[in-house]
């Protein structure tokens, strides 16, 4: 997302570009940041983690790999197509590479693996997180495990969190959550953000730019977006990614209204599918998606999201 005026701050900055997220729609109010959130707010900040500079990056067999999985996540079509359904990268959510603090950087993730999810119930490695991260954010499918795709990805994220302490949540690691907002998120006014801030880039119909065939700035909702079993589609996940991100160059210019506003917005849009879809939108929003942070199955603009 990105104002007129600061057009030329994204050429110093990169392709790089991030999923916005609207508010909701239907007016509710999301559910409050914990008590232990709102106290590490108002706390002194903590210096993120410095991953290795890219000219240390060994040559060797492990350095080669961890190079392939450099590529993979900044071109991920391009180096693992078979597995890829949409035109996005990984480096859409996880910008420069996989290393800025408060977009989920790999620095952050690879320490705190092997680790229970509550989506899957079980116990995941690192890979299998990662398997995840196809299926869902790149609405595609997940490469077995050991295949030279999970094994490159995470090759590079073993060498980013290079002298991190193990099982350890750092500074910067995952995305920022942002207190509730002080006003019920709004559709029309997330629509009104979205056009003054994100649609130069991301385009009045959410579609993204590309060049070359190469994804510039990345669809924000529809076929070639990421599906609704994705992180992004949880609105305070996308309202904490912008509020740190976006603009691109330019974040924390949004207030925390305004990122939570803009996030209904762009997830009040239909996209694909949630792969674990159990043959209804109602029985797949009540075991999947049963919270006021998901427009799943919620009824926008006289739509039903999620339906066929």
């Amino acid at each position: 997302m990105i104002d007129r005026n600061s057009l030329a701050r994204v050429a110093l900055v990169g392709v790089l570009s991030a999923l916005s997220s609207a508010a909701f729609a239907d007016g509710t109010t999301p559910a409050a940041a914990s008590a232990s959130s709102v106290s590490a707010a108002a706390a002194p900040a903590k210096k993120p983690f410095t991953p290795p500079a890219e000219s240390t990056m060994p040559t060797d067999g492990f350095g080669q790999s961890a190079k392939l999985g450099e590529q993979i996540f900044t071109h991920t079509a391009q180096f693992a197509g078979k597995y890829v359904g949409n035109t996005l990268n990984c480096a859409s959510c996880h910008l420069d590479a996989g290393r800025k603090a408060d977009s989920s950087p790999l620095w952050g993730a690879y320490p705190l693996y092997p680790a229970y999810r509550a989506k899957n119930g079980h116990v995941n490695s690192f890979a299998e997180r990662l398997q995840g991260c196809f299926q869902y954010s790149m609405n595609g499918n997940a490469p077995p495990l050991g295949d030279p795709v999970l094994v490159a990805l995470e090759s590079y994220a073993y060498w980013l969190a290079k002298g991190a302490p193990i099982g350890t949540k750092l500074a910067g690691q995952g995305y920022p959550k942002l207190p509730a907002p002080a006003q019920k998120t709004d559709y029309a006014r997330g629509g009104a953000i979205y056009a003054q801030h994100c649609a130069l880039c991301h385009g009045a119909d959410g579609q993204g730019q590309s060049s070359g065939g190469a994804t510039v700035f990345p669809p924000l909702w529809g076929a070639h977006s990421f599906n609704w079993g994705a992180g992004m589609g949880d609105i305070q996940n996308a309202a904490g990614f912008i509020k740190a991100n976006m603009p691109l160059g330019l974040g924390g210019t949004l207030t925390d209204q305004e990122a939570w506003d803009v996030a209904t917005f762009m997830d009040s849009h239909e996209r694909p599918q949630d792969p674990r879809f159990v043959g209804s939108v109602a029985a797949t929003r009540a075991k999947f998606h049963d919270t006021p942070l998901s427009m799943y199955g919620q009824k926008v603009n006289g739509r039903v999201l999620g339906a066929p």
